[in-house]
């Protein structure tokens, strides 16, 4: 493996963009290319999203893969110390002790990857994101397709009227819009 002279360096990467935009897909390609070198990979994602698998990481487009649902980004601490990736599903939904714990894990050697809602559905930074971004090594924004127009998608504009922070859902609660289509349905609301 690696000897103390060769010590692996640890990162942080984030995938972020809006509902619809590939950010899970991406997580999953990147950790499949990771197994497929033989790393030893570890995946969380937050015990709440529950919508497709209990435990594995699904995306809209059904690509999947096993991982373990948490309650406290703290857990992840505890992956053995030969794993050399961490991947982080819906990383918004973890508090904001995640960054200190993506931190950690990093400084460990550990390539950590993390995908997640950069925004909420009020448009505003969601959750750990904004500090997770600005300590990242690397940073990918993805986007949807705005479903009114067909330009990039920035924003998951929720259809309900639910006022909670975190309403987990589909297409049925979240459509992807661009920024004049999302500032026009909000000021039709």
């Amino acid at each position: 493996m690696f000897s103390e002279n060769n010590r692996r360096s640890g990162c942080i990467e984030v995938v972020c963009g809006s509902m619809f935009s590939g950010k899970t897909e991406e997580l999953i390609r990147r950790l499949r290319r990771a197994q497929f070198a033989n790393q030893k990979i570890e995946i969380f994602k937050p015990a709440v999203d529950n919508r497709y698998s209990d435990v594995e990481v699904v995306s809209h487009d059904f690509h999947k893969i096993t991982s373990k649902p948490i309650s406290d980004a703290a857990m992840m601490l505890d992956v053995p110390a030969d794993v050399e990736v961490v991947g982080i599903d819906e990383a918004q939904f973890f508090g904001d002790n995640l960054v200190e714990v993506c931190q950690a894990l990093a400084n460990r050697g550990v390539r950590v990857i993390a995908a997640g809602l950069d925004t909420d559905y009020l448009g505003k930074p969601f959750g750990p994101m904004p500090r997770l971004l600005a300590v990242a090594e690397d940073v990918q924004k993805v986007h949807a397709i705005c479903v009114k127009c067909g330009n990039l998608a920035n924003h998951s504009h929720r259809l309900s009227k639910s006022k909670d922070l975190v309403v987990l859902g589909e297409k049925d609660i979240y459509e992807p819009l661009c920024r004049e289509c999302y500032n026009k349905a909000v000021a039709a609301e």
